[in-house]
């Protein structure tokens, strides 16, 4: 079947939320070429263009590949609970490497922040307001990213 170019005010088959199934609907707007808002032509209401449900289906069907990236194989969490615990499950993930590169290091191992000192990554520093981290890398001549206790922060060196 020949894919005919979609314009404002063509026909194109759309789920409608009010009868529920897949329908012809009139194109009312249309952004970047993609329908926007739609009016079925059986019942006459005005919604938001939404894909029959037979290619939604088949979106279904499809399974990743070997080939997909990580990020398209998993999916972000989809529910506020959901993604508030996948980001508490990050922060405690986070925070127990801060411990095991910090836990059981004696004070004169810390290299007290200044910035003019220059630091490499792995150091262990102390900073007077965040307390101990540990570079996690040099961004360039006068930028390192250090991890402390509460997160990373980016500080100057080398000034």
């Amino acid at each position: 079947m020949a894919s005919r170019k979609l314009t404002a005010g063509g026909e194109v088959v759309s789920y409608c939320t009010k009868c529920k199934m897949d329908l012809n609907h009139r194109i009312i707007a249309m952004v970047a070429g993609v329908p926007v808002t739609v009016e079925c032509e059986s019942c006459k209401s005005h919604h938001k263009y939404r894909r029959p449900m037979e290619d939604r289906a088949a979106d279904k069907r499809v399974r990743p590949t070997a080939s997909s990236t990580p990020r398209e194989r998993t999916a972000a969490p989809r529910t506020v609970g959901a993604r508030m615990a996948a980001a508490a499950a990050e922060e405690a993930s986070r925070e127990k490497t801060w411990q095991g590169r910090i836990a059981g290091k004696m004070a004169d191992e810390f290299t007290k922040y200044t910035p003019k000192g220059n630091f490499e990554a792995n150091a262990l520093l102390h900073h007077f307001k965040f307390g101990d981290g540990y570079v996690v890398r040099v961004i360039d001549a006068n930028k390192i990213e250090v991890m402390f206790q509460d997160g990373p922060r980016v500080l100057a060196q080398a000034l």
